[in-house]
């Protein structure tokens, strides 16, 4: 069984978090490929898909979105999960919730779940369009990723993959 993870990134925060999720997966036994999405034309080859976006403005970054969009079918044909990273800020990262969009693209791939993880936030990566977003909503600079409950929910999905992959053996 090969399992994608894959994710869109503008500043790499997003991408460093797809890694970790294909770390655990590998960890647990799995044979993994991580592949940024601008790399992919679709999922054939793949039994299992992971795909990410960063969260910008409350939404998912359009590559990632229309990648959905475009390969529903082919994503539907096997088991996904999606993750979104993004909300900063400490204790409680804000914006709290889900992107908008999110349920559809869910219920477009019948995803198993989805995450959101908060994100890093440094402003010298940043545009200046974004600075002036970011400084607007008071937005604190940091990283404020768990990596544990990267890891963990990394674990979970091996959980549910690993019957399936002994099968496939």
């Amino acid at each position: 069984m090969r399992i994608l993870v894959t994710a869109a990134s503008k500043h790499g925060s997003t991408s460093e978090v797809a890694s970790a999720v294909g770390t655990a997966l590998t960890d647990a036994g799995l044979e993994v490929v991580v592949k940024p999405l601008y790399e992919l034309d679709g999922v054939a080859g793949y039994n299992a898909v992971v795909l990410g976006s960063g969260v910008y403005m409350g939404r998912w970054i359009p590559e990632a979105t229309e990648f959905v969009t475009r390969h529903a079918v082919e994503l539907r044909a096997r088991p996904v999960w999606l993750f979104s990273s993004g909300p900063v800020g400490s204790p409680d990262p804000k914006p709290v919730g889900d992107p908008i969009g999110i349920a559809e693209l869910m219920t477009a791939v019948r995803a198993h779940g989805h995450r959101t993880f908060a994100g890093r936030l440094d402003r010298g990566r940043l545009g200046i369009g974004e600075k002036l977003v970011v400084g607007a909503v008071r937005a604190p600079d940091g990283d404020f990723r768990d990596w544990d409950a990267i890891s963990a929910w990394g674990r979970e999905i091996a959980a549910e993959l690993r019957p399936a992959a002994v099968g496939a053996a």
